[in-house]
């Protein structure tokens, strides 16, 4: 009986491999970049008042990813690191700018926000540890404060821990 319980296990361990090894659909798999991959990334960013000059907040962590709506559109998103900024902007993928008007402020509900003169610029800055990266570069003005524009600038995240702030 033993025996014969060890062979009906080893057969239906020999078919649960050979069924499971069904490729159906692996070969139609394409891996695709989003609308936005260039434009994606963590950044730490310096938030400066224009007029002044005054530098507000430094090296705060925003992040840009992609809507994954093909829509050309991209987040931008500083989790309340900063100056409570979320939401989409309209993004020109190919000289790497973006810009938004009254969008709703996801970070700040009940607030909008316009974003001007915003681009990204390959291998254009310099990390903490002296790692050639992206730069950052956007005007905002809030709804809360109208008239009042505020520069962000920044460079983007190594992920190196010499280079965290």
């Amino acid at each position: 009986m033993k025996l014969y319980i060890n062979k009906l296990t080893l057969i239906l361990f020999i078919v649960t491999i050979f069924t499971s090894c069904d490729d159906k659909g692996y070969d139609k798999f394409e891996n695709k970049k989003t609308d936005t991959a260039e434009m994606n990334g963590e950044w730490y960013i310096d938030i400066i008042d224009e007029a002044s000059g005054d530098v507000l907040v430094q090296h705060t962590k925003h992040i840009t990813y992609d809507s994954n709506m093909g829509d050309g559109k991209m987040f931008i998103n500083d989790f309340q690191n900063g100056y409570y900024l979320g939401g989409l902007v309209n993004t020109d993928t190919k000289n790497l700018t973006f810009s938004t008007t009254d969008e709703e402020n996801f970070q700040d509900p009940g607030s909008t926000f316009n974003i001007t003169e915003g681009k990204i610029l390959k291998g254009m800055a310099r990390s903490k540890n002296g790692t050639v990266v992206d730069s950052i570069y956007f005007k905002g003005e809030f709804s809360y404060d109208p008239g009042t524009i505020i520069i962000f600038a920044g460079h983007k995240r190594t992920g190196f821990l010499e280079d965290e702030y």
